[in-house]
């Protein structure tokens, strides 16, 4: 962080009601030349269909001119291009996202830089998301450390519908301006949310949401639920609760701890209402309130069934007993988290099959090592193990399909250098 990005941030940690109206003069072609080098150059390109690296080629005419641009209120924010990708586990539904532009992919970047400073410290620890710092393991481990040291027995595990679609722009520029008074940056806010996007040539006006895929989208998003839902959480509704209750929260994806399933009851039925009043809406069928703790196994072994069990950020949680017969919180990869790396495994074997094998096994194993690295937690290794068998067979599949004589038996390929592929052999996230 720069060093006026650190006089800007200690201010807001001195100050919580302090409101910045002097910082658009930060956006200088000194700052975004520096934000240029954070930013992605291997980014798609948006409407204008022009490329990072085309962009670069003339960078400092190109930032020098944006800044005239700002300063003179001549800036224009085009509409972002609308592509969409399979969600996970579902082939048949797709997550829309909005490309930016280069150019106002790196405004967004340099203001999201701005707002982050002060915002970051605003934000409450049971938020992980999206965050400098922080990742989903932190949030794991936050997890598991409340579940096993805290007294919980309840677990509510909620959805909101369409999150990103459905943010209320008017809110969002309330909750803006609670910390932000600089006028140029509340207009450029105000631009991409009503930039519209563009589909099949046809530019829509969208009164709602912020279009993932924009570099400031993650920290507007994170500000409207710091607001809709941590605030309220920890000032508000703790209070009224009888026992001990927690929320851990990554971008939109959140569970909350109870210690009486009556305060887990009365939380649920208040949540709707307060996403309501802010235009969002809980997904019934993905949000339900489970047995879950260290005394869920005694429990539900007296009426002869098992603990429930629920995903979060790609792990399944289960209750579980440690080798000295005590509560220990077993995760492991969700069956929707193999699915999808498979899936995604099996459709690049489809597109590269007549690649050289070594190749396809340097790209294989680099595959392979990337979801070790994520899911290297206690107990995964078997399902780690399983996913690099299936690996195998989906790529032993693809191989026989180049010839209708094929000659690929199993024991020939086992002892092939260029078929082998790495194993999961140590535990990467031993603390979490």
């Amino acid at each position: 962080m720069s060093t006026k990005l650190v006089r800007i941030a200690e201010k807001a940690k001195e100050n919580r009601t302090l409101r910045f109206n002097n910082l658009a003069h930060l956006i200088t072609p000194e700052f975004l030349m520096e934000t240029w080098k954070k930013m992605n150059q291997k980014g798609a390109s948006g409407v204008d269909g022009e490329s990072m690296e085309e962009y670069g080629k003339d960078l400092e005419r190109r930032v020098k001119d944006l800044c005239e641009r700002l300063r003179s209120n001549r800036y224009k924010a085009p509409p972002v291009r609308r592509v969409y990708i399979p969600k996970p586990g579902k082939s048949d539904e797709k997550r829309p996202l909005g490309i930016p532009t280069v150019e106002d992919r790196l405004l967004q970047r340099a203001v999201a830089r701005i707002l982050e400073a002060v915002y970051e410290q605003d934000f409450l620890d049971c938020s992980y998301g999206f965050r400098p710092g922080r990742n989903p393991h932190h949030a794991l481990k936050k997890l598991r450390d409340t579940i096993v040291t805290k007294k919980v027995m309840y677990i509510l595990e909620a959805d909101i519908r369409g999150y990103f679609n459905h943010i209320n722009h008017e809110w969002l520029r309330k909750m803006i301006a609670h910390r932000i008074a600089d006028p140029v940056i509340l207009r450029l806010v105000g631009k991409w949310l009503n930039a519209g996007v563009m589909e099949n040539g046809i530019v829509m006006q969208m009164g709602k949401g912020s279009p993932q895929g924009g570099p400031i989208s993650p920290l507007l998003s994170n500000v409207y639920l710091h607001y809709v839902l941590d605030l309220w959480f920890e000032k508000t509704y703790k209070k009224l609760c009888k026992g001990e209750t927690y929320l851990v929260r990554f971008a939109d994806d959140y569970v909350v701890c109870f210690q009486h399933k009556q305060d887990a009851n009365d939380f649920h039925q208040r949540l709707k209402q307060r996403l309501e009043r802010f235009g969002l809406e809980l997904a019934a069928e993905k949000t339900r309130i489970l047995l879950f703790g260290r005394f869920a196994r005694e429990r539900k072994a007296n009426n002869g069934e098992k603990p429930e069990t629920f995903d979060f950020l790609g792990f399944t949680h289960v209750c579980g007993v440690d080798l000295n017969g005590k509560f220990a919180l077993v995760r492991i990869p969700s069956k929707k988290s193999c699915r999808k790396f498979l899936d995604k495994v099996h459709e690049w074997l489809n597109k590269h099959i007549h690649w050289k094998r070594r190749d396809q096994q340097k790209e294989l194993r680099g595959r392979l090592q990337g979801f070790y690295q994520y899911f290297g937690l206690h107990h995964c290794k078997p399902k780690l193990d399983w996913i690099r068998g299936q690996v195998e067979w989906q790529w032993i599949r693809v191989l026989r399909r180049q010839s209708q004589r094929h000659r690929l038996f199993w024991c020939y390929l086992k002892s092939r250098a260029w078929f082998e592929l790495p194993y999961a052999l140590r535990i990467t996230h031993a603390t979490v």
